[in-house]
């Protein structure tokens, strides 16, 4: 079964980032030849609207069947709430518990980021997960391309 990566804007906008390129492009290239599944959100599609045109090519150069396309749905907005109830995220990064939640909600495989701050981030993915299971989700990994990349080679 062919795994189901939930993607965030930073992960597209690593493909034309010199220090990112190397791990984004190669995931990209993953989604392109089906070995894996690209979750993307309307959330950010909405993103990367605002994004450079060489930015959003990068989301429309994959084949529609190895897209899986989710929502931020009422449950992931409820999610997201308790994210911020408890103190994992302030208000003011509200689009990456969004993101949090909508990955947790569609129980996605893992989310990839390269937002080492506020998702990427030992501790809060562990605060994430907390609630996770305090609500009845199951865990949810959250890494960066570079890890899912290299974690094959062991």
């Amino acid at each position: 079964m062919r795994q189901r990566i939930y993607i965030d804007t930073s992960v597209i906008g690593g493909c034309e980032d010199e220090e990112f390129a190397e791990w984004s492009v190669q995931l990209f290239e993953e989604f392109r030849q089906g070995l894996r599944i690209t979750v993307v959100s309307d959330l950010t599609r909405k993103e990367i609207e605002k994004a450079p045109e060489d930015v959003r090519r990068v989301l429309s150069s994959l084949p529609d069947t190895n897209v899986e396309n989710v929502f931020l749905s009422e449950e992931a907005e409820r999610l997201t709430k308790s994210y911020i109830d408890e103190g994992v995220v302030s208000a003011k990064h509200i689009v990456d518990a969004q993101h949090i939640a909508i990955a947790s909600v569609e129980r996605v495989d893992v989310l990839v980021s390269w937002n080492f701050q506020q998702i990427v981030n030992l501790l809060r993915i562990h605060a994430f997960n907390s609630v996770n299971l305090k609500l009845n989700y199951p865990m949810i990994e959250i890494r960066s391309p570079r890890e899912v990349i290299y974690g094959e080679e062991i």
